[in-house]
């Protein structure tokens, strides 16, 4: 670098109005100087603003004479750091190794959570380019609905030291201290997500429509123990499944209609429809349970898909049989990957929501696989999960902010 340059790093800070900003980069360009780095954040009307600059000796004393008669005008702090070309250099090596997106999210994250995580994160060598806040501010007496949310997203860079260690202790961390932290690579994929696949039952509406159907049926305790011993992968699906059918032989049609008209829908879910689909996602039902009720949510929320299993009617009642082939775990991956192909995106653009064992296939499969509020095999297993909050939870591990959605 020619002996005549000077690179100078210069940090604002005081109480944010607007021009700031302005005022300070009018006086760079007065003399020319070339802009190499700047940033700002704004945190309760509190600016902080970072420029680094680079220009000649012989204008660097006048441009920090005037930004500091600027700085006193504008009621700010401004403080001046000499940066050698050796540590600039240092700093744009760095930008070819990885970046990663961490984030926290709970009813509450407190100083600690946020301490373990961080303490986590620097153990890997890893360092923090950024801190922003997803969720909205709460006011101090609560959130208005009564279901408080908050979220702080960290853009990281550098290569951990260990990245399937640091891995499970996030996951220690977030199962100990009730808290979910998702850690994703920061790619041009999770900026670009296009597909959303969601499994039904405990996962959009918080029952399993099968246990549902048996009570009516006079069966119940005897589908519940063949649900709970497939969903923790004891037995195989397709063979729970049609146990189970089969136990509901006799039950009346109307019955299904009396189930769906008054299914618990899962927390967030009526929020997280209404954003995907504004934002151009294309949304899909893929269900061990049946289509009558997956139906019944595509026309209550605007799904665009649903493949789940056709139960066999005849005259008003249930067979006991089914029709076609069954949606499996095996058979929702391969559903996955033919939307994907039929909406001609990329399999990384796809996200996939699921709470079962049958679910793990399409959660491996998708770009970004989540387990909700899931079976301890399922969340051990998948790479992210969502167990504090509502099905909304999932906006924020795409990376929307509540500024931009409400």
């Amino acid at each position: 670098m020619d002996e005549s340059k000077q690179l100078i790093l210069i940090n604002i800070s005081g109480q944010d109005h607007p021009g700031v900003t302005s005022a300070l980069t009018e006086i760079l360009g007065r003399y020319d100087a070339r802009i190499l780095d700047i940033g700002q954040a704004d945190i309760h009307h509190t600016l902080s603003l970072g420029i680094l600059f680079m220009t000649t000796e012989s204008k660097a004393g006048d441009i920090m004479k005037d930004l500091l008669l600027k700085a006193y005008e504008l009621n700010v702090n401004i403080r001046f750091t000499p940066i050698s070309p050796e540590k600039y250099d240092n700093w744009v090596s760095m930008q070819g190794k990885n970046r990663w997106i961490i984030t926290l999210l709970g009813r509450v994250l407190s100083a600690r959570h946020i301490a373990m995580v961080t303490k986590e994160i620097s153990d890997q060598s890893l360092n923090i380019d950024a801190i922003q806040r997803l969720t909205g501010r709460v006011p101090l007496g609560g959130s208005a609905d009564g279901y408080s949310k908050s979220c702080v997203e960290f853009s990281v860079r550098g290569n951990p030291r260990d990245y399937r260690a640091m891995q499970e202790r996030f996951m220690q961390i977030a199962t100990n201290e009730d808290f979910d932290i998702s850690l994703q690579e920061d790619t041009m994929y999770r900026r670009f997500r296009r597909l959303v696949c969601f499994d039904m039952d405990s996962t959009l509406i918080k029952t399993e429509v099968i246990d549902e159907l048996a009570e009516r049926a006079g069966v119940g305790d005897k589908v519940r123990a063949i649900t709970e011993r497939a969903m923790r992968g004891e037995i195989d699906f397709r063979e729970s499944f049609a146990e189970r059918v089969a136990l509901l032989k006799g039950l009346d049609e109307s019955v299904l209609s009396e189930i769906a008209e008054n299914l618990p829908v899962t927390e967030g879910v009526d929020r997280m429809m209404n954003v995907l689909k504004r934002a151009g996602f294309k949304t899909a039902i893929l269900s061990g349970g049946f289509t009558y009720f997956g139906n019944y949510l595509k026309q209550k929320f605007g799904f665009d898909y649903v493949y789940a299993n056709e139960l066999e009617i005849v005259d008003g009642k249930l067979t006991g049989r089914y029709l076609g082939d069954i949606v499996d775990g095996r058979r929702k991956a391969e559903l996955l990957r033919l939307l994907a192909q039929f909406e001609n995106i990329d399999i990384e653009q796809t996200i996939a929501v699921g709470d079962g064992a049958n679910d793990l296939p399409m959660l491996a499969e998708a770009g970004l696989g989540i387990a909700f509020h899931a079976k301890p095999k399922v969340k051990a297993t998948a790479e992210q999960s969502i167990s504090t909050i509502g099905l909304d939870g999932v906006l924020y591990f795409i990376g929307f902010k509540d500024s931009f959605i409400q």
